[in-house]
């Protein structure tokens, strides 16, 4: 059985808009800004994600964010990340950008249960709070892996939305990456 996994960069105060600051958002930029050196060494761990993953679930605007730069790219990361199966949640969407995209039309919670049960192992969700908020919502979440960032933001769009009760999850690993990252692992507790 497959392990839905939320995979994200995020500020201190759970801001994730516009990271590389190519959306236009007044504070976007954070991750290349407050990132600095750490980044080679938050690249290594990504990596190994990429590696361990099964799959990537993404959104719509997420498939065409990750396409524009990855497909470009060459080495062992874009190879493995290039040709990972990928589903995309979108009604809208006909012509995937990325590569190896199943799009996925029907109903979220329906579409996402199916893929955990047909796939054996981690399913990756990158960059798609979105689609993330309304997993953690409908209790599809396994795991949350959340690289924290050196910044508070004050505004912007942030993972965590609101949700119909409480979410209690328990922290599974906490390291520090490079000197200023710190690379947080949660599960979700679901007997609580």
């Amino acid at each position: 059985m497959g392990k839905i996994v939320i995979s994200t960069n995020v500020s201190l105060d759970g801001v994730v808009q516009d990271p590389d600051g190519e959306e236009g958002f007044r504070l976007g930029g954070w991750f290349g800004e407050f990132g600095g050196k750490d980044l080679e060494e938050w690249g290594k761990v990504e990596y190994g994600e990429a590696l361990r993953s099964a799959a990537l679930l993404l959104g719509r605007r997420s498939d065409e964010w990750f396409a524009a730069r990855w497909l470009s790219k060459s080495g062992a990361w874009a190879d493995r990340l290039n040709s990972l199966p990928k589903y995309v949640v979108s009604s809208t969407l006909e012509e995937p950008r990325w590569t190896n995209v199943t799009v996925l039309k029907g109903d979220v919670v329906d579409e996402v249960t199916r893929l955990k049960q047909e796939i054996d192992g981690d399913i990756v969700v990158y960059a798609s709070y979105q689609l993330g908020r309304t997993l953690i919502e409908q209790d599809l979440v396994d795991e949350l892996r959340l690289f924290v960032f050196p910044v508070v933001l004050g505004a912007g769009e942030r993972l965590f939305g609101e949700t119909s009760d409480k979410k209690p999850i328990r922290l599974a690993g906490s390291r520090t990456v490079g000197d200023g990252l710190a690379f947080l692992t949660y599960e979700i507790v679901r007997d609580a």
